[in-house]
């Protein structure tokens, strides 16, 4: 039977040394490749991550969802999202996503998930999900607004290995037998504030406005409802939370 596991002490980014495994040799669905420290680590669109070396979760995971067509690729995030939230959630309260995937503690972030997807025509052939968490970190250095670690919450040291396998368990279940219906509700359901009418940046007018989350479409589109009623449709990087 193949290890479903490969573990590195050291390496540029997960998602890059998976994507190199891949192109070497035929790798089961749920795969995954972990490590203690990352040279080159990112968020969406090319974000430095910090970690300290031994102390935070850094993992990538593969899927094949080959039935999944390229405008419903959102459902991955959605799916990795709930997955870690679920497990965290085993810890502490208060743990949300911050659309469209980051994991968030309250008003602080203690996660990040980069999707990477390569497409066959119309649909997804390889899903590569790496995830960030801050786990036993006590201090943090950058210049990052708001991080936060498992540890600062809980005041306890967490086997970083043992969470790894939980998140992958959850997700891949939540992949496996979970109705897309049933993944878009709870994902709504958990989302970083999505009680009540919060400030938000319109990236490209500069555009400071009051908004309440009315619904995510299947291709990630953020719907928002400003205090006059209007409706207002977002991508990632054209609308910015005010923190």
């Amino acid at each position: 039977m193949k290890s479903t596991a490969f573990y590195i002490a050291s390496t540029t980014s997960t998602n890059l040394l998976l994507k190199q495994k891949m192109r070497q040799e035929d790798l089961p669905e749920g795969y995954i490749v972990y490590t203690d420290f990352q040279t080159a680590g990112k968020g969406q669109v090319g974000n430095s991550w910090e970690s300290e070396p031994n102390k935070n979760l850094l993992f990538s995971l593969l899927l094949y969802p080959r039935s999944i067509k390229a405008d419903k690729q959102f459902i991955l995030s959605q799916i990795t999202g709930l997955g870690v939230k679920k497990v965290l959630d085993k810890f502490t309260r208060d743990i949300s996503i911050k659309w469209p995937n980051d994991i968030y503690w309250k008003e602080k972030k203690i996660g990040g998930i980069l999707i990477e997807n390569s497409l066959i025509r119309d649909c997804i052939n390889t899903c590569v999900i790496g995830i960030g968490l801050n786990v036993n970190q006590e201090e943090f250095f950058s210049d990052a607004p708001n991080p936060v670690s498992l540890k600062q919450i809980t005041n306890i040291d967490t086997n970083r290995e043992e969470l790894m396998m939980l998140i992958r368990a959850e997700i891949m279940d939540l992949y496996t037998h979970s109705a897309p219906e049933f993944i878009h509700r709870e994902y709504l359901h958990s989302l970083f504030r999505k009680n009540g009418y919060h400030r938000y940046l319109e990236t490209e007018t500069k555009t400071i406005f009051l908004a309440e989350t009315e619904n995510i479409l299947p291709d990630g589109k953020l719907i928002l409802r400003t205090e006059s009623d209007d409706l207002k449709e977002y991508y990632f990087k054209e609308i910015q939370f005010i923190l």
